[in-house]
């Protein structure tokens, strides 16, 4: 008994004191098991989910976003600087939508992580296309990946921040808006997959 009202008095954690991970749904079935919604302060595992294969499931899908916006050439290795600016970001995307910052990532994840993708077989020495279906842990890889190459050539060498560029970038692809460039990269990737069926 004495247990249960311990619980029930703990203060829910909320990302960056300020946005509740509960509240966040995910529409998309096939990418619920991918996109990890447990709540965190400080979005830092410190590399304790690095070990096992496919163990990067397990993690908080804004450190996801934060750990691919460090693999560019000027953020590497510079996770509080890289935290900042999606802390920043997320401000920015409240102020505009007045929605939780977190369910636009999930929407814009969902939205251009490209369903259907092509491989190359070879058939007596002839490369050919083939259209093959995407696994949902690629889908959010690649859709973290385009979101990420999206906010680099945005606010590269232009006047537009980086928080700007990134909270831009997401509102535009969580409303599947083409001028997006994730939501490019994902119709060029699908377009190409559908002309190889």
């Amino acid at each position: 008994m004495v247990e249960a009202e311990a619980g029930a008095q703990q203060p829910q954690q909320l990302l960056f004191n300020r946005w509740d991970m509960s509240e966040v749904e995910i529409h998309d079935p096939s990418l619920a098991r991918y996109v990890n919604m447990h709540a965190m302060i400080v979005p830092h595992s410190c590399g304790k989910l690095v070990g096992q294969q496919f163990n990067k499931s397990n993690m908080l899908i804004v450190e996801r976003l934060i750990n691919k916006m460090m693999q560019t050439e000027n953020n590497t290795g510079k996770k509080e600087l890289t935290i900042r600016i999606v802390r920043d970001a997320f401000e920015i995307v409240n102020k505009k939508t007045k929605k939780n910052p977190v369910q636009v990532l999930v929407d814009a994840v969902a939205n251009t992580g490209p369903r259907e993708e092509t491989v190359r077989l070879k058939y007596g020495g002839i490369n050919v296309p083939k259209s093959v279906d995407t696994a949902p842990q690629r889908r959010v890889d690649t859709a973290l990946r385009f979101i990420t190459a999206g906010v680099l050539q945005a606010s590269h060498k232009k006047k537009k921040s980086v928080s700007e560029a990134l909270a831009d970038e997401l509102i535009g692809a969580a409303n599947g808006d083409t001028r997006s460039y994730a939501v490019s990269k994902k119709e060029e990737r699908e377009r190409i997959a559908k002309a190889a069926r």
